[in-house]
């Protein structure tokens, strides 16, 4: 039912307030609603703000967007707190805003105006009710300005228009007739839910190596895997990602590239999670013990970055869970349990779960052992096919452990179709995979990254751009060469505020198991892979400084590290993509050369306004990549090599900033 002024089309809010939009500490989170009445008297918006504990908040004024949309209403709100908060957007008749206009009018028009000014007298004494006792002077000098008729009528409301008078109606406005939208809500999360760098690495390949007695492989573990941190901490990245810690089964056991048949000691998939050694809370024993597991994590935080451990809810055939519940798996007509499948792709090492069987036992079991990993430090679980799970089924876990852990993130590996990946995202996943791996050309990176960063989908969607995973070597990579690295990087770096790469990357790896396919030649999942990173480095066959650069830009950069805010600007080249981003006085201009294999010129038309610029004007710009500094305007020369330099990475520097 509407109420007496009309409050409509409120943001953000997700699927009608079925579930909260998302925010995180610190963030300036846009809020904007319509407003209107009927007549001719002006309204006011105001949002009221409710935190965690339903501690109500200062109301937060909001403006008039401008003149071609009079009757929408914005503000951005801050949060200074973890966890759910409320909000309404009021909408209330403004009748001290309706007196200014209605006075300046008449004035201006020679009328007499001293019933007015007597109107105006009473308005700004209900006003004084309501201002601090500290302030209520400055009304009363209004009031006796109003009644002094000894003065012309012009100079009886001159303190009415007053700044320092504006100043206090902005804050205090005197609000009549006050309705409010239905209350929404906004869950707030620590700023890593929405920037952060990730970095997945395979701890069982650091310090792996051939037995030079037996001639078999031996497993790296926790502790040779600690001495890689400190690299990735340099890299710039702040989550370290490990696939799955627990024992590997037997059964079925894959081999390398994931062939039917293993070798002694090959290692097996880590998705094939359970043995006899245990399940889903276990340490697989090649990697040391839990109390091995707990220094790494204690090492991880020591170099500023935290662990983000795999939740895989399925399990080998020697999974403990295989034989003490039964109920939890599809059982085929022959009596055996069907393992996964994705055509033509077969997992016969893995039995998927059936939520349907027993839920509230699968659930109980599940939340066991999620606060088994947060009871040893991990605050970050990054869930492997959550599209195979039901959709309640997370809404139910995310709830029961943010009920007590607020600070837990959860990264969906959401590769599906849309309708899911956006549902995973509403019902309380922090980030998602997006499909930014197979948007490779001008258009297709443009239109993906503007959809992903405004509303609706920023309003609950936090993307997490990686560039590569175990499971997708996309064919950008393996026929880009070097440089196509080094662009994707800065895409996935610079379009999202959280991006991440997965091992071997930074050394170029690109080669497919077969022409067609994204999977890795002699993939990780199923073999030891142990890299020399120091001779590569050496060697400058490395992509590390290029990632210490982008990680370090992102750092200095508050732009960069918020969602919204991004605009594409026109070039006259289908390969050179531009845009930017803004938050406040930040302002960074990223432009790309698409083609890996090509130098490429093209003019970069800037959208002066999006950058917050006036017309006509002139800056300087920096380039992080290169150091250059140049003289920039509205249209811009660029040349990109992609031997020498892929992208500029530019800061805008404006002339008073200069002076």
């Amino acid at each position: 039912m509407i109420g007496r002024i009309p409050v409509t089309e409120v943001s953000p809010v997700v699927s009608g307030g079925s579930w909260p939009a998302r925010a995180v500490l610190g963030e300036r989170l846009p809020v904007s609603a319509t407003v209107f009445r009927d007549g001719h008297d002006l309204v006011g918006a105001s949002v009221a703000l409710t935190g965690p504990n339903r501690r109500r908040r200062p109301l937060v004024g909001m403006q008039a967007v401008g003149p071609d949309r009079p009757d929408v209403y914005a503000a951005e709100v801050v949060f200074d707190a973890e966890g759910m908060w409320t909000f309404a957007v009021e909408g209330w008749a403004d009748p001290i805003g309706t007196w200014h206009h209605g006075i300046e009018a008449k004035l201006g028009a020679g009328q007499d105006v001293h019933l007015e000014l007597e109107e105006g007298a009473r308005l700004f004494e209900r006003l004084a009710e309501s201002v601090p006792a500290e302030r209520r002077a400055i009304v009363a000098d209004v009031v006796a300005q109003l009644r002094d008729t000894g003065q012309p009528q012009e100079a009886r409301v001159e303190l009415a228009f007053s700044g320092v008078v504006m100043e206090l109606l902005e804050m205090y406005p005197l609000r009549d007739l006050v309705t409010s939208s239905p209350r929404y809500r906004i869950w707030v999360d620590r700023v890593r839910a929405t920037f952060s760098s990730w970095y997945e690495f395979f701890p069982r390949s650091e310090g792996a190596h051939v037995d030079p007695e037996t001639g078999q492989w031996v497993s790296g573990t926790f502790a040779d895997a600690a001495k890689r941190l400190p690299a990735i901490a340099a890299n710039g990245f702040d989550v370290v990602y490990l696939p799955p810690i627990h024992p590997v089964g037997r059964s079925f056991r894959k081999g390398p590239n994931n062939t039917l048949h293993a070798g002694p000691d090959d290692p097996g998939s880590p998705w094939a999670i359970g043995s006899a050694e245990g399940g889903h809370d276990a340490v697989h024993p090649d990697l040391g013990t839990l109390e091995d597991f707990d220094a790494f994590v204690a090492d991880t935080r020591a170099q500023g970055m935290e662990v983000a451990l795999d939740l895989a809810l399925q399990c080998s055939p020697d999974h403990p869970w295989a034989k003490e519940h039964p109920e939890w798996f599809t059982h085929r007509p022959d009596g055996s349990i069907a393992y996964a499948e994705n055509p033509p792709k077969k997992y016969q090492d893995i039995y998927p779960i059936n939520f349907d069987n027993d839920p509230e036992g699968l659930r109980a079991e599940i939340l066991r052992i999620v606060r088994h990993w947060t009871a040893h430090g991990v605050r970050i679980f990054r869930v492997d096919n959550p599209h195979t799970k039901p959709v309640e089924f997370w809404e139910w876990l995310i709830d029961q452990v943010k009920s007590t852990e607020p600070d837990v993130l959860f990264l969906a590996e959401a590769f599906t179709r849309p309708p899911m990946l956006h549902a995973l995202a509403k019902v309380g996943f922090t980030q998602s995979y997006t499909y930014f791996t197979w948007r490779t050309t001008k258009q297709e990176l443009a239109d993906y990254a503007m959809e992903l960063s405004t509303s609706p989908s920023a309003d609950y969607l936090r993307p997490n751009f990686f560039v590569n995973t175990p499971d997708i070597l996309h064919a950008s990579l393996q026929y880009g060469g070097p440089a196509m690295f080094a662009v994707r990087a800065v895409l996935a770096a610079t379009l999202s505020p959280s991006w991440g790469v997965y091992a071997g990357f930074e050394l170029f790896e690109h080669q497919a198991v077969r022409p067609g396919s994204e999977e890795y030649l002699d993939s990780e999942k199923y073999s030891y892979r142990p890299r020399d990173w120091d001779a590569a480095e050496r060697e400058g066959r490395s992509l590390n400084p290029y990632l210490r650069l982008l990680n370090a830009w992102r750092r200095e950069h508050p732009a960069l590290q918020r969602l919204r805010g991004l605009h594409i600007h026109a070039t006259d080249s289908d390969h050179v993509l531009a845009y930017s981003k803004m938050l406040g006085e930040d302002r960074v201009i990223v432009v790309v050369n698409l083609d890996s294999h090509g130098t490429r010129e093209a003019t970069v038309s800037l959208d002066l306004a999006a950058l917050g610029l006036p017309p006509g004007e002139r800056f300087v710009v920096h380039d992080a990549a290169t150091g250059d500094i140049f003289d920039w305007g509205e249209h811009n020369y660029v040349r990109l090599d992609p031997w020498r330099n892929v992208a500029h990475l530019l800061t805008v520097i404006r002339p008073e900033e200069t002076a």
